[in-house]
């Protein structure tokens, strides 16, 4: 019966089977609160479910990967236009790719047949490629960023929600921190902070910012709108997120109201969700469908 109920909560609530989404990278340049995009491409562009994208650094994105119902870690170069699996294929899928901190190694959910879901790492340094270890054993962490080498902050599976943790990789230590928590969880630029979003009493997502070598406590940012779940970071100061075809800007130092500044309607774009923005902060990442 857990099972069955975790890997209904998974396909109803966290997102991992959804289908037919794809990656999308693009430049972008944001003079005045206005946004300029060029070199819209859609790298995965392949039945199914892609989506999850992740820079390690400006010249290469990870993502989930489906393809022929299998669900892998995959590495897009975005010099070459090539991309590669990272990990050996297991029966299971695996999901929500990071890298380490300090590490080539990546971080991800691996979700198996019989229901178990833990946070893996994969090695990208010794042969054989994608030999795996996992991180947590007592967790069923769903989304997670990594405050630094040995610490992450993760939305874990509970009773019907998330809840939000922090985990100590290396000591293996929990620390319960609030329930009811969201998917969106990311590091912010310039910055030794992380944020994450908080289901209000209207059960709309809130960003908050928490910095854990600052007393470990959380800063109010803003609402997201009604019914957007995901968020990320230009700079320390400015969000982006998806809805619809349209991409809008939160200022934290200007309006502070969610403004339109892009409209991918004309690339024949829709249903954006996840992005993310590159450590240099001139391309977007985001999950859509192509109409």
């Amino acid at each position: 019966m857990k099972n069955f109920f975790v890997l209904l909560f998974l396909t109803t609530s966290l997102g991992f089977s959804q289908t037919d989404v794809d990656v999308f990278v693009m430049d972008f340049t944001l003079n005045d609160q206005v946004m300029n995009i060029s070199g819209l491409k859609n790298i995965s562009n392949n039945p199914g479910y892609d989506s999850q994208p992740f820079f390690t650094d400006n010249k290469q994105l990870l993502y989930a990967g489906t393809q022929n119902g299998q669900t892998d870690i995959v590495m897009y170069d975005l010099t070459t236009n090539t991309s590669n699996v990272v990990n050996t294929t297991t029966p299971g899928g695996e999901y929500s790719p990071k890298q380490i901190p300090g590490s080539k190694d990546i971080a991800a959910v691996r979700l198996d047949p019989n229901g178990l879901q833990r946070l893996y790492s994969y090695n990208q340094t010794y042969i054989p490629q994608g030999a795996s270890r996992m991180l947590l054993d007592t967790l069923e962490v769903a989304y997670f960023a990594f405050f630094d080498s040995s610490r992450i902050v993760a939305s874990i599976l509970g009773a019907n929600q998330l809840n939000l943790v922090v985990a100590n990789l290396k000591t293996k230590q929990v620390t319960p921190y609030i329930e009811n928590s969201g998917r969106s969880i990311h590091n912010i630029p310039q910055s030794t902070s992380v944020s994450y979003t908080l289901s209000n009493e209207d059960k709309n997502m809130d960003v908050y910012i928490l910095d854990l070598d600052q007393g470990a406590e959380s800063f109010f940012v803003c609402q997201l709108p009604v019914g957007v779940q995901d968020h990320c970071w230009i700079n320390d100061n400015q969000l982006l997120l998806g809805s619809g075809s349209k991409i809008y800007l939160y200022d934290m130092f200007g309006s502070q109201q969610w403004k339109e500044v892009a409209d991918l309607s004309g690339y024949n774009i829709s249903d954006i969700n996840r992005i993310t923005v590159n450590p240099q902060g001139n391309k977007i990442a985001l999950v859509g469908t192509k109409n």
